[in-house]
């Protein structure tokens, strides 16, 4: 796979994944993160993969970090020609403790207790993070006329979840910005699609849906009675999508999709 493929958050656990396969794949890998530590020993672990995988240190919310991680990839790899923006994720000052506000329940952080720099950090890290990135790198894509850029939404894009107000409403912004994106260069040979994850199981949400004693939260049974298929996902089940949705090949009149890969829980009403 002659390609040169740009992966921000790469060191989480779906985005890491990601980044192997494409290394299994024989593409030339820029893996960013602002973990350098954590994307290094990726980096180092897939040493032997057919395709050279690189780490690069990046803030997606600093636009010269971004500019900085380009031109050093430009001139390592010659260029970008597939964009993945997965850098993303929520963070507890920005969920509420209640599901459904209450005059009577007492808890410590409601809605209203929210403070807005937790709004701010998730609301910025999902969207902002995607544009920013965007914008380095889509430029030199645009004036070469081609090149994929893949957004990682969530399925909470379609229908928010309780509690992570600020997570929802990213990437529901997510989506909608990847269909902008998606016209804006549909005459400039760069399609533009997203991915919408549903439940999965890694190593930053753990403990949002097991117990310490290894059971299911009742939040996590709640996901699992409404997901037809009955189980969280695994992360090498993005992959298909991924590859699809950025091959020209397989997808080359596909551009503006959000494609849920979520076990059925988008589509299913509960009864």
């Amino acid at each position: 796979m002659n390609k040169t493929v740009v992966i921000t958050g790469a060191a989480g656990v779906l985005c890491s994944t990601i980044v192997e396969d494409f290394a299994l794949r024989g593409a030339n890998v820029a893996a960013l993160d602002i973990n350098y530590k954590a994307v290094s020993a990726l980096s180092e672990k897939l040493k032997d993969s057919p395709g050279k995988v690189k780490a690069y240190e990046a803030n997606v919310l600093d636009k010269k970090s971004l500019i900085d991680a380009q031109n050093a990839i430009t001139a390592e790899f010659g260029g970008c020609d597939i964009l993945i923006n997965g850098a993303g994720g929520n963070k507890p000052t920005a969920t509420t403790e209640d599901e459904f506000f209450s005059i009577n329940e007492k808890v410590d952080k409601t809605f209203f207790d929210l403070p807005e720099e937790g709004i701010d950090f998730v609301f910025n890290l999902n969207f902002k993070g995607a544009f920013l990135t965007s914008q380095v790198f889509a430029e030199a894509m645009a004036k070469r006329g081609c090149g994929q850029i893949l957004n990682i939404s969530s399925m909470n894009a379609f229908t928010p979840l309780t509690k992570i107000p600020a997570y929802s409403a990213a990437k529901a912004a997510v989506s909608n910005f990847t269909q902008w994106l998606a016209v804006y260069f549909a005459k400039s040979g760069i399609r533009v699609n997203a991915i919408a994850p549903g439940f999965f199981s890694t190593q930053q949400n753990k403990w949002l849906l097991y117990t310490q004693s290894g059971e299911l939260t009742p939040r996590s049974e709640k996901i699992i009675r409404n997901t037809p298929m009955g189980r969280f996902g695994e992360a090498s089940e993005i992959l298909g999508a991924v590859y699809f949705l950025t091959d020209d090949s397989l997808s080359g009149f596909i551009t503006g999709v959000v494609l849920p890969i979520d076990g059925g829980f988008n589509a299913y009403s509960g009864v």
